[in-house]
């Protein structure tokens, strides 16, 4: 018995699509990875610009268990951000979030209703099947925003839409490429009001995204999203929300702390850096500046520091892969505060001069201002202030 050549190529293409591809996600007891993503937003306020800002949120991921397919996960959410006025500065860092989840092969997700971070949930969803090029499909997911600054909201706020999918093939990202996929959402809801300063009464809004996928890797490498909100609040305002983001997956070796703090205390007694020490600590290496001096309480930076900062930034250079957390620290005086903010505006000083020397570029450094709560001293001396007023520069894990 012959068959046409032709009939099996269709009973093939039939049984197998051209193009055809499985999306699963792949977890193992174990993984760990990070995230770098970045939003760029105009706020407009009662449809005039209010102001622009830029988010940069750093997220490590730990898969700390794993079952029938199902891996359990312990995210840190770090999240710090720059006015649109200071474009070419550092950003200023902001909150920090911990998050435990549990998310399927096929990406659905079972998390508490406490944890505010990530913001959106059962993105992707994929069917449990084969998905040819240009096929749709749908699924409910939901966003969960922190609104306790903004509206005074205490509990994190719950947003549902309906995701649809379409696979579009191939496509490239930073000069690889990958299978890709569209999502977008629409939401036009008029919520229940609840407890808080003000509420919305009613959300409009949309996202579309592109999200590239690693078939050998089980996970999203990277995504990019427009996006478009409108709130209504109860006092009558009108808030809006545009803007563009994108995220990644950040690929680095693990750092030798130990070897690179010995490496670091070769150079500080190389180049003669006085009142310059290094040590490892949970977020990375710190290179602690004590005792820098600024004009008192004022974030004026005396110019003989420059020299010392240059010394740094040498150093710096031999870690071009990792970023830096600038931190700013002040002896026990005058008003929390007044600490608070003087140490913020400190690092910033340091954090930005770093910046013009070329030792990182805007977006790869972070500063954090701690006031007088990290002392490494004792306040009631003069040695143990002046050892507690200081700069750090943490190189962390990227």
């Amino acid at each position: 018995m012959k068959v046409h050549f032709l009939s099996i190529v269709v009973l093939i293409m039939c049984l197998f699509p051209l193009g055809a591809e499985e999306f699963l996600y792949k977890h193992q007891a174990g993984d760990q990875y990070r995230i770098l993503s970045t939003v760029h937003q105009d706020v407009f306020v009662n449809n005039r610009l209010s102001h622009t800002a830029e988010i940069l949120n750093r997220i490590a991921v730990e898969v700390t268990a794993e079952s029938n397919g199902t891996g359990t996960h312990r995210a840190i959410f770090q999240t710090s951000e720059r006015a649109g006025n200071t474009v070419g500065r550092s950003f200023q860092w902001a909150r920090e979030y911990e998050s435990i989840f549990d998310r399927d092969p096929l990406g659905r997700m079972k998390i508490d209703k406490k944890y505010f971070m990530p913001v959106v949930r059962d993105v992707p969803v994929f069917p449990n099947r084969s998905i040819e090029v240009g096929e749709r499909w749908t699924y409910e997911g939901h966003e969960m925003h922190d609104f306790r600054d903004n509206y005074g909201i205490v509990e994190p706020y719950r947003i549902p839409f309906t995701a649809n999918y379409r696979y579009v093939g191939n496509r490239e990202w930073k000069g690889k490429t990958f299978p890709a996929f569209s999502v977008s959402y629409r939401i036009d809801s008029r919520p229940p009001s609840v407890r808080g300063v003000v509420w919305p009464r009613r959300i409009q809004g949309a996202s579309e995204q592109m999200v590239y996928w690693d078939m050998v890797m089980g996970q999203a490498v990277a995504y990019s999203e427009d996006f478009r909100y409108t709130f209504s609040l109860s006092d009558g305002r009108t808030i809006e929300y545009r803007g563009k983001a994108e995220a990644e997956i950040v690929e680095a070796a693990r750092m030798d702390r130990e070897r690179m703090a010995e490496e670091i205390a070769e150079d500080i007694d190389r180049l003669a850096i006085a009142d310059v020490t290094v040590r490892v600590a949970d977020e990375g290496i710190v290179i602690s500046m004590d005792d820098i001096r600024f004009a008192p309480d004022t974030a004026i930076m005396l110019a003989g520091e420059r020299e010392k900062l240059d010394k740094v930034v040498e150093i710096l250079s031999r870690y071009q892969e990792r970023d830096i957390l600038v931190g700013g620290h002040t002896a026990l005086a005058g008003t929390a505060e007044g600490r608070q903010r003087l140490s913020a505006e400190r690092a910033a000083v340091v954090a930005d001069y770093l910046i013009a020397r070329g030792a990182r570029s805007p977006d790869r450094v972070v500063v954090r201002g701690y006031g007088a709560d990290r002392p490494l001293a004792d306040n009631d001396t003069e040695e143990g202030r002046r050892r507690n007023r200081r700069v750090e520069i943490i190189i962390l894990e990227n």
